[in-house]
């Protein structure tokens, strides 16, 4: 990193308190400890953690404007435990939130209630989740990040990085700011760039696999079969997820996969699934309101993806956030992964243990350790969310076994409710728990099968099809676990 002030004398600076000097180096002379490339949920929350430290940041992001997005709008229980760690927990404060108690999943009609509070005995004390307008929530962050010391916030468009071409090392960001070229130096850039990251390609070796397209519309004033759950609407087509984002607003993401028939543009386009694929298999109490966003037409879309994570090495640079890991969003976990994320990282990369950031070996044998350190945290919220789609968005009369299965099981109560609760919050962290209650909803799925056919048939199903269904939920969940355990 630089040392000497431009366009002052050496030693101009020797004078001037700590505090003050600091932050001239971030104002006048770009530089800090760490810069941070883009201000949305994983930026802002790290610019927080690492200011807290006494660490010096810049963060740095395209438009402080407000954000609109269709997605980032759910944190699970886990999210705000893990934003309460962070000390940003009135961030949810002044927005609008609305408290979320858990899940209806809805299947065929039938419904079955998922609620956060089985998860944990104590009834003072129930964890919650909220969910909210994604750009008010993005404000407040901003706002907290904005408020830490040591952290100064710059409106830049990035471009590139800046490198040592000797050495490799990233030393900072190249931008353009109000119509001119500028840089900023840190001992660490930490990329936070979002899902459609433009640095990801130059430094991960995976890219993000699109397996679907999520159609939302906001209905204004919906009634819900059961306020203050998210609700998921399973048939025979692809999953719909529905919950309330204000007082008066609610989201409705209908999930398209690629290549869907009723989709295409020779049977009418996606307005044509929305009319009749999707709007029959709604709850008949969320028809109306659903009809007239349709009518008005503010449909958008955003891809839903899969990238999984892996060990970096890159001196002077770490990804973090979406650009770095994602996940199919059915189960609202991708702001709980960041936060948690932030958490881990911050530790791990606290003064005590890292206390000076441009000794590089030191930083990435701690961003090593980051990747194994997560797993706990982040590996059963990728492998559930991807298992589920893939198990809702059941498109074979095999997977339709493992999804009826999976709704009946709920319907047994207790821990068949309670742990995949826990799980899907982001409360409960154990992967061989996801492991033991995906091959019981299996085995579960293939009891029901000879339940309900008729007696000649069960032979067939306890020694054709249950083989079949087990080696169908192996496939579906395997490729998540070697995904997650791979380096």
């Amino acid at each position: 990193m630089r040392t000497k002030a431009m366009g002052k004398p050496q030693g101009a600076l020797e004078t001037i308190p700590a505090k003050d000097h600091r932050e001239i180096r971030r104002r006048e002379h770009h530089e800090a400890d760490i810069v941070i490339v883009g201000g949305g949920v994983a930026g802002c929350a790290a610019a927080v953690a690492f200011g807290k430290q006494g660490r010096s940041v810049i963060m740095l992001e395209r438009s402080l404007k407000e954000p609109d997005r269709i997605v980032g709008e759910l944190l699970q229980p886990g999210g705000v435990a893990a934003l309460e760690k962070l000390g940003m927990r009135d961030c949810l404060e002044d927005i609008d939130a609305v408290r979320c108690h858990g899940y209806q999943v809805s299947y065929h009609g039938s419904p079955v209630s998922i609620p956060y509070s089985t998860v944990t005995p104590d009834a003072a004390n129930p964890p919650e989740g909220r969910s909210f307008h994604h750009g008010r929530f993005v404000q407040k962050l901003r706002a907290a990040a904005r408020a830490t010391p040591n952290v100064t916030i710059v409106e830049t468009t990035v471009n590139d990085v800046v490198k040592d071409s000797y050495t490799g090392q990233i030393l900072g960001v190249e931008c353009t700011t109000a119509g001119q070229p500028d840089c900023y130096f840190g001992a660490l850039t930490l990329v936070c760039d979002g899902y459609a990251s433009k640095f990801r390609k130059a430094y991960l070796p995976n890219t993000p696999q699109v397996r679907s397209k999520f159609f939302a519309l906001e209905l204004i004033d919906a009634v819900l079969p059961k306020p203050g759950y998210g609700h998921v609407v399973l048939t025979d087509a692809p999953p719909i997820l529905i919950y309330q984002i204000g007082t008066h607003e609610t989201r409705i993401l209908i999930d398209v996969p690629e290549n869907c028939a009723s989709a295409s543009p020779k049977n009418g386009g996606i307005k044509n699934h929305l009319q009749n694929v999707a709007l029959p298999n709604l709850p008949e109490c969320v028809r109306p309101s659903f009809q007239k966003a349709i009518q008005e037409g503010k449909l958008r879309s955003m891809p839903n993806s899969f990238l999984p994570p892996t060990v970096q090495k890159t001196p002077g640079l770490m990804i973090l956030g979406d650009a770095m890991n994602m996940r199919h969003p059915l189960t609202g976990g991708g702001m709980t992964v960041a936060f948690n994320d932030v958490v881990t990282l911050s530790s791990l990369l606290a003064p005590e243990q890292v206390p000076n950031l441009e000794v590089t070996d030191d930083v990435l044998k701690q961003i090593q350790r980051f990747h194994w350190a997560r797993k706990s945290s982040t590996s059963l919220i990728n492998i559930l969310a991807m298992a589920l789609y893939a198990l809702f968005a059941a498109d074979s009369p095999l997977l339709d076994a493992l999804k009826n299965g999976c709704f009946r099981y709920f319907l047994r109560g207790g821990k068949c409710v309670s742990e995949p609760c826990g799980m899907l919050a982001g409360l409960i962290l154990r992967p061989w728990m996801l492991i033991y209650h995906f091959f019981a909803v299996a085995f579960y799925g293939i009891w029901c099968r000879m339940l309900d056919g008729p007696v000649w048939r069960i032979p067939y199903v306890f020694f054709i099809e249950s083989v079949m269904i087990i080696y169908k939920a192996a496939m579906v969940i395997g490729p998540y676990l070697i995904a997650e355990v791979r380096r």
